[in-house]
């Protein structure tokens, strides 16, 4: 079996929607055919654990099969963190090592702050994808601005990390250009705005100075927190399956998901299971 490909989905501010990407993204994976392992790292919510757990117990309750990617046991998630940082490394080094031997694809969901265990994911990295959210405020994670002008002044700490991650990337493998760094405005509004225009044209200097490319996140739909108790994405909507009501708003949320698939260069899969607004 080749080396599986890892996904590190990160930044270092909360509430720019890591966990509900790396959800969509996991189930794009599944969907493709792929093998995927997850690995929950914001050990404190570890909410993309829970949306699986919440999937595995509402198919036990509806006598369904849903595609289910592998899990490594971490433990006791409250307690690792509150362990010192050696007993962190070697579990987290074990659950990387059991989600090496099965997957084509490791998903790892980091939490919004610099930890030991998320830096070290991050050197692990094939692919870092980084939300933000539609806003200056979130910018800041990526590079400071002159609060006047506008004008770029610098790459943020989280930027220079990820340069770090790459040159270690490149020492310890000689792989020089081995991390593909994608953002992506996550949880947009509907509506455009001038200060989007600001924002994208900021990012695209940004992109060019420390080695990103840009990508579509996923907009600020109720679609994707109302899925979440059944722990079901867009992409597992059927005929057959569907615990809520589906309208247009769905299938639009699922082209969003084939779209994101395609910019971070994945297999969109499958998600063709007929979804027929009537039925």
């Amino acid at each position: 079996m080749t080396d599986p490909t890892v996904i590190v989905v990160g930044n270092e501010k909360g509430g720019a929607g890591k966990s509900t990407l790396a959800i969509h993204i996991a189930c794009g994976l599944l969907h493709a055919g792929k093998t995927v392992s997850i690995i929950d790292l914001d050990l404190r919510q570890r909410s993309m654990a829970k949306f699986f757990a919440n999937r595995a117990a509402w198919m036990a309750g509806n006598d369904q099969t849903l595609l289910m990617p592998f899990e490594p046991d971490l433990g006791d998630g409250k307690a690792l963190a509150r362990a010192d940082e050696a007993e962190q490394l070697a579990r987290f080094d074990a659950a990387f090592a059991e989600a090496r031997a099965v997957a084509d694809f490791i998903l790892i969901d980091t939490p919004g702050g610099d930890t030991v265990l998320s830096r070290t994911a991050h050197g692990l990295a094939d692919q870092i994808v980084t939300p933000m959210n539609d806003s200056f405020v979130d910018f800041d994670l990526l590079g400071h601005i002159d609060p006047v002008t506008l004008d770029l002044l610098k790459p943020s700490i989280y930027s220079e990390s990820v340069w770090e991650a790459r040159k270690h990337r490149a020492v310890t493998e000689g792989r020089a250009a081995a991390i593909d760094w994608i953002v992506v405005v996550n949880r947009m509004a509907v509506a455009a705005a001038r200060n989007r225009q600001r924002l994208e044209e900021r990012m695209e200097k940004l992109a060019r100075r420390v080695g990103f490319r840009m990508g579509p996140g996923l907009r600020d739909r109720v679609i994707y927190r109302e899925l979440f108790p059944f722990g079901l994405t867009v992409a597992d909507l059927s005929n057959e399956i569907r615990p809520v009501q589906v309208s247009l708003a769905h299938v639009a949320a699922r082209q969003e998901l084939r779209n994101l698939m395609q910019a971070l260069g994945l297999d969109g899969g499958s998600m063709n299971a007929p979804l027929d607004e009537a039925a």
